[in-house]
């Protein structure tokens, strides 16, 4: 049976077009270890472990975590979308901030 958790990682991977292999490989762990985690009731991954799913799948690790919820919620979004930011170069950064003026000056 599986968990909310799997039901969770399941849907956006197949979402995002990602085959278990596929999403196992660039999440740096083994497809047998995700189908676990999508089809059983199975141990909580590492937070290390989940973060590289959520990484891959680009969504916020604490909404594979809230049960309470079956999409993410804008709070969700904010924060996965801030990890985004803090990776990007100051020039990216710099780049960001010019279009986010812009985008406030249009409303």
């Amino acid at each position: 049976m599986a968990t909310k958790l799997g039901d969770k990682i399941r849907s956006y991977r197949t979402s995002r077009g990602l085959t278990l292999e596929e999403l196992a490989k660039q999440a740096g762990l083994s497809k047998s270890y995700l189908w676990e985690l999508e089809n059983r009731e199975s141990q909580r991954p590492s937070a290390e472990k989940l973060q590289a799913i959520a990484d891959v799948l680009r969504e916020d690790v604490s909404f594979f975590l809230d049960d309470a919820v079956d999409t993410p919620q804008q709070t969700h979004k904010d924060r996965e979308f801030f990890r985004s930011y803090s990776k990007l170069d100051d020039s990216a950064k710099d780049k960001l901030r010019d279009i986010l003026e812009v985008l406030k000056k249009s409303k």
